[in-house]
């Protein structure tokens, strides 16, 4: 009788479809600092069966009143046609060779699998990616998993995309932004906030544009000529008449029905067939911890479940790590080692300061999804680290690990483009933030528990996305590096 009891409290505190804030995805080295363990397999684990564990998980995620998230309608499939027809062409770049899916390849986590991109002019693809004539990027491609869910209103690792509540945006562009945008044709194409954030790596130099010299698209005199000049690659003039693909007119037309002018297409219909695209192929929300509030308590294991234990207890990742998408979506200062060419110049990026000027703003990136964190590194706004037990032991000691990071566990690309300016790191580690004050004490152990949880959350979908990859698209540009 008492056993029969037992379950049914756990199965009332399982019943309602929880979900879960998380831990710091991104930094941490190994006890050494220089080597990379190799990450253990969830499906060793044993089989749960602690009933206390169990009650003291299903106990956590009520009382951090956590709930299942609700995926996103369909969109329109003529619309996510379009979208992924744009999404893996270069005919958007400048000089037609780099597409979305360069930086954001389905089968590297929607990333690049390095720790900071290389943009336009470069050669391959994912980690085997090599500079040729272009640049670094400055910053970590960030992985666009669940990113058009409506709670996901900050893009980049500064936010300087977002979109209001009310629906006014705040963008690098003034046109568009406000109650009262200038550019207001295409604002009003611009949905969500990943619609919006699909506006700006065409206008990037690095990213997508070229230089000066090189294009048409590269020479514009603005953003509003750079996107003005790209509809008019994709769909043509004088109504199509001159210029432009007919695949993609027909693909526009079947997305826009309305649209009965070639003419009045803009970028902002682009843009939103992208966010559209985006929102559907890389939405992951079947994750064994999906599964799980689902009421499938053996989908996750009992060492998962200890590490969200840490997780919610002493090492206090959901501070941050909060909400169904285990992100507050605000900005931190995590004291991470600069990597990389720097945005502000060379060896220093302030991040969200940028953006904002503000003092209080230096060093502070967007907390990031946990979401998928197994299969997005390297981790951290500039790919610090090679691995997730060395992104989760950053945050144990974040000054300390600053202070001995070992660029050994960096590609050689980069290896050589870590900051060591000891004014710099100072900086760094005074602007640590306080929630990551004082030191959790994580041992190995724990830091392998929370690892574990963390890797509940990949949905196995995500793992192998190679079939998004189309086999052609309507400019006939390769479609591969």
């Amino acid at each position: 009788m008492r056993a029969r009891m037992l379950l049914v409290l756990l199965l009332a505190l399982v019943a309602p479809a929880f979900l879960f804030p998380g831990c710091g995805a991104g930094g941490g080295t190994t006890n050494t600092d220089a080597t990379d363990n190799a990450p253990a397999d969830p499906n060793d684990d044993q089989p749960p069966g602690d009933p206390q564990l169990e009650q003291d998980f299903a106990q956590i995620l009520q009382q951090n009143n956590i709930n299942a998230v609700q995926p996103i309608p369909p969109a329109p499939q003529a619309l996510v046609t379009l979208g992924r027809a744009l999404f893996f062409d270069k005919i958007l770049s400048g000089n037609r060779n780099i597409s979305c899916s360069t930086c954001h390849e389905p089968t590297a986590g929607t990333g690049d699998a390095l720790s900071v991109s290389i943009g336009e002019g470069g050669t391959g693809s994912a980690a085997s990616r090599q500079l040729g004539t272009g640049v670094l990027i400055p910053r970590n491609a960030p992985p666009v998993f669940n990113r058009g869910l409506p709670s996901e209103r900050r893009m980049f690792w500064d936010s300087r995309v977002s979109r209001a509540p009310n629906g006014n945006l705040n963008t690098p562009e003034p046109a568009l932004n406000g109650g009262n945008p200038t550019a207001a044709d295409i604002a009003a194409q611009l949905d969500t906030a990943l619609a919006a954030q699909a506006m700006f790596p065409v206008t990037s130099r690095e990213e997508m544009r070229g230089q000066a010299g090189e294009n048409e698209i590269a020479d514009a005199a603005d953003n509003l000529e750079v996107w003005a000049l790209l509809m008019e690659r994709l769909v043509g003039t004088n109504n199509g008449s001159e210029g432009g693909i007919e695949e993609y007119r027909d693909l526009f037309q079947a997305a826009f029905p309305n649209v009965v002018d070639f003419d009045d297409f803009n970028f902002g219909h682009a843009a939103r067939a992208l966010g559209a695209y985006q929102a559907t192929a890389f939405q992951a929300l079947d994750s064994p911890f999906d599964r799980y509030l689902a009421g499938d308590t053996n989908a996750v294991s009992d060492d998962a479940k200890r590490g969200a234990l840490l997780f919610y207890g002493r090492a206090n990742c959901d501070a941050c790590h909060e909400g169904p998408l285990m992100s507050d979506n605000q900005h931190h200062a995590i004291a991470v080692p600069q990597v990389g060419p720097g945005k502000d110049f060379p060896g220093e990026d302030t991040g969200r300061a940028l953006v904002t000027g503000d003092q209080d703003d230096v060093y502070r990136f967007r907390t990031p999804s946990l979401r998928n964190v197994e299969i997005t590194g390297p981790w951290m706004h500039d790919g610090a680290y090679a691995t997730l037990e060395n992104a989760i032991r950053h945050y144990d000691n974040p000054t300390q690990r600053l202070q001995n990071y070992n660029a050994n566990q960096l590609a050689p690309l980069v290896r050589g483009l870590v900051d060591l300016d000891p004014g710099r790191n100072q900086a760094r580690a005074d602007a640590l933030s306080g929630i990551l004050r004082p030191a959790p004490n994580l041992n190995g152990q724990d830091i392998d528990l929370i690892a574990a949880f963390l890797r509940s959350l990949t949905d196995p979908v995500s793992t192998d996305l190679s079939s998004e990859v189309p086999p052609r698209v309507p400019s006939g540009l390769p479609v591969g590096d």
